[in-house]
């Protein structure tokens, strides 16, 4: 073999390594930046916020307008004092006692807070979990009977799962069943019957996030900066 046919072979072999290398690093980069996927370079943030909206907006209008077409249903049949399966099957379904409680769990929280807080927990419908799981709000899996995607970082040695949904109508759907029955929103609910003002009610969504009062207000930024209440 001449020596310029050897000097070839090696920088070929030298250029695949570069290749390989470089792939490796991409790999891994992705592997350790949390459950947010890449977004292309070429997509703006104006691009990214109107594919969310073209995804979650359709969703979870859907949903709410189901939940509320419920919440006056059932506020028709207690008024006139009417007393049927269906009443009993809600308040199992919510795990509350009394009329009032039912009606707190049915009236569904305002689309503006619905969509801010999408847009926080999915990264604006970019992170892992909304990509392989349509989970839209974060929502841990603590049932490995239930579809579910393990996280790609543990909590010391523990596993994170999270739920798998069929849709991202499915996942806005448990969204709004756990805001409606979860007893940490007790005085969220309380408020919701009030007032829709998402301002004062974001301030009592403390406890869905470890920010704590910080939650809220982060919240009630993205809804002011991206008038989300046009959509109330």
């Amino acid at each position: 073999m001449n020596k310029k046919a050897l000097l070839s072979k090696k920088a070929i072999l030298i250029y695949v390594v570069i290749v390989v290398v470089i792939a490796a690093v991409g790999i891994y980069r992705f592997l350790n930046r949390g459950e947010e996927l890449p977004i292309a370079p070429q997509v703006t943030v104006q691009q990214k916020k109107e594919r969310f909206r073209q995804l979650l907006v359709p969703a979870v209008t859907t949903v709410y307008a189901d939940l509320f077409d419920q919440y006056l249903s059932v506020v028709a049949q207690l008024e006139s004092g009417e007393s049927n399966n269906r009443i009993a099957e809600l308040k199992k379904k919510y795990r509350v006692d009394s009329d009032t409680e039912l009606l707190m769990a049915l009236k569904p929280v305002p689309k503006s807070i619905a969509l801010a807080q999408a847009a926080i927990e999915s990264s604006w419908a970019t992170s892992r979990f909304f990509t392989v799981a349509n989970n839209v709000f974060g929502v841990w899996s603590f049932n490995e009977d239930e579809p579910r995607v393990a996280a790609l970082k543990k909590r010391g040695d523990k596993s994170v799962w999270v739920k798998k949904y069929p849709s991202i109508k499915a996942s806005v759907a448990d969204y709004y069943l756990t805001l409606g029955r979860s007893s940490a929103f007790k005085e969220f609910r309380q408020l919701n019957m009030v007032s829709d003002d998402p301002f004062k009610l974001v301030e009592k969504l403390d406890r869905y996030s470890e920010r704590g009062e910080h939650y809220g207000k982060e919240l009630a930024a993205v809804i002011r900066y991206n008038k989300f209440t046009d959509y109330d």
